[in-house]
């Protein structure tokens, strides 16, 4: 690669090992430091202004390994979750941590809050007052509350499995993945979860609980996963079509 001065973005073919070329995305700014990203959309490579693709190059070359394992992390994520369907009609209904509950737009309370039908089936009562727009952001954060409490649970009980300790808990509204974990902020549960069948989330929890041994891919890792959720394989065939 020659020495030119690089235009501010666009897509490069680095070459990474004689069997590996890697398309990025390079940009370049202000910035005083090289840094290498990668995300849903794929590789980022971030340099400073006037760095030649040579040296952009090494710099990446030098890191392949990271690189590797970053890409092949990416590639065994489930897919991204879908975009839940935010209706608050009167009357209208979603799938709640495996129930079907309903919301109800007449309700005589200044705040929102949760009952039961006769059936035990969740009811989101909503101020008769609320806009529609205040609906949706109350209908949202009641089900974020419900999910925290259920998720934090399952986190708990697959952590009593590996005799670990549970770690935080928060939630995410991420499009990519529907869980993370790592060693210094703890596990991230995509609260989209909520929606879906309560095995899925068993799953999805086990997953992330296995990466508190390992954080990778490996043999090992799966195996952990069999441990806690023998189904595993399963699952993530329908969480693929979730």
């Amino acid at each position: 690669m020659s020495a030119r001065k690089a235009p501010q973005q666009g897509m490069y073919r680095l070459r990474l090992a004689e069997d590996w070329t890697q398309e990025c995305r390079v940009r370049w700014s202000a910035r005083r430091t090289l840094a290498l990203q990668v995300d849903a959309r794929g590789v980022h490579v971030f340099a400073p202004h006037g760095l030649s693709l040579a040296r952009l190059e090494a710099f990446v070359q030098a890191r392949r390994d990271w690189l590797r394992t970053q890409l092949a992390r990416r590639a065994e994520a489930p897919p991204a979750p879908p975009v839940p369907d935010e209706n608050v009609a009167h009357g209208s209904t979603f799938s709640l941590l495996g129930k079907t509950a309903r919301i109800v737009r007449d309700s005589p309370f200044r705040r929102p809050r949760w009952s039961e039908d006769a059936d035990g089936a969740p009811v989101l009562l909503l101020p008769a007052a609320y806009t529609d727009e205040q609906a949706r952001r109350a209908r949202l954060r009641c089900i974020a509350e419900r999910a925290l409490t259920d998720f934090t649970a399952r986190v708990a009980h697959y952590c009593a499995r590996l005799q670990l300790a549970p770690p935080p808990v928060r939630l995410t509204r991420a499009r990519s993945r529907w869980g993370s974990c790592s060693a210094c902020s703890g596990i991230r549960l995509n609260l989209r979860l909520a929606h879906l069948a309560p095995h899925l989330i068993d799953y999805v929890v086990a997953h992330e609980v296995a990466h508190l041994r390992e954080m990778n891919h490996s043999p090992r890792f799966w195996a952990i996963v069999a441990s806690l959720y023998p189904d595993w394989q399963r699952a993530r065939r329908e969480l693929r079509r979730a």
